[in-house]
């Protein structure tokens, strides 16, 4: 009998190319620990997810008060969150235990996080800031959510030419659409989220029309298929930029968080991402555009 092989760190990442440095050196393998022991105490990656839900709902509410210890509490609350959200996604990948209600988890956990964050900001600020800080949270947070969704459709375009459909979460508005019509309304939570995650599915391509173009044109006249040649290249491309999809990921927000946090002017946290974040959101889209430009010249020449 065959003896099973144990997983190692590096089978429970998605790629080499998109993980960051605070990733690669601390959460993945911090989440890879955590994955290994659940897995041993028979704990899901589903259930690791919805524990990392109500930690980082903690962390949120801690950074509603001023006082500096409490506030610490936080920022450990939260990075421990964040290494349950590693561990959730290396366990379901080392295992093989992935799941249309993993996927719904998942994704909504970040946002819990930050809408709890949020909130305990602007009740924190109300009483000096009144509805302003109402507004700056607003649009700060629309901002977060426009940053976080264009970073992680550009990681999964660079993992579709890295490892194809199957290694990427890279789709399409049409795709989805034909497949939530076969959801029935017996599964209530599987429907909302695929309506939920059509609606995001079109606003990145909203925002990435020349992402479309080649798309489009790799699908009408290769037949959704590449050369070897052309992911090559258009991978060594990508991973000029790809860096720029990690800080408007996790990490770099939460750092500034906690230190506005924790120098007691949390509404800093709110500016840099209305002003810093975004800036570099439009540089990171306008450079993917532009590389897709010039690989779609390519496919039609």
């Amino acid at each position: 009998m065959q003896e099973k092989t144990k997983p190692t760190l590096a089978d429970s990442l998605k790629s080499a190319d998109t993980e960051e440095w605070i990733d690669i050196h601390f959460y993945r393998p911090m989440g890879f620990r955590w994955a290994l022991f659940f897995d041993k105490i028979g704990v899901s990656p589903n259930q690791i997810t919805i524990a990392s839900i109500f930690i980082g709902i903690g962390a949120g509410i801690c950074f509603y008060f001023t006082d500096f210890w409490i506030n610490l509490l936080g920022v450990f609350l939260l990075i421990w969150a964040n290494t349950y959200d590693s561990a959730d996604g290396q366990l379901a990948r080392m295992t093989g235990k992935k799941s249309e209600m993993g996927r719904i988890l998942d994704g909504a956990c970040g946002d819990i996080w930050f809408i709890t964050i949020y909130l305990a900001i602007v009740f924190r600020l109300w009483d000096q800031w009144d509805y302003w800080i109402l507004i700056l949270a607003l649009a700060a947070g629309y901002s977060h959510s426009l940053q976080a969704s264009m970073a992680d459709y550009f990681r999964n375009l660079h993992l579709f030419f890295l490892k194809g459909k199957s290694g990427s979460e890279f789709h399409n508005s049409k795709d989805l659409a034909e497949k939530l019509k076969q959801i029935s309304w017996k599964n209530p939570a599987v429907k909302i989220f695929e309506i939920f995650y059509l609606n995001y599915t079109r606003q990145q391509e909203r925002f990435s029309p020349r992402t479309q173009k080649m798309m489009e044109v790799i699908k009408t006249r290769k037949n959704g298929n590449v050369s070897e040649r052309f992911r090559d290249e258009f991978r060594m491309k990508s991973l000029r930029y790809i860096n720029m999809t990690n800080l408007l990921s996790f990490n770099l927000r939460a750092i500034v968080l906690f230190i506005s946090v924790l120098i007691g002017f949390p509404w800093i946290y709110f500016a840099f991402e209305l002003t810093v974040m975004n800036i570099m959101l439009i540089y990171m889209v306008n450079r993917y555009e532009r590389i897709c430009r010039k690989f779609t010249g390519g496919l039609t020449a």
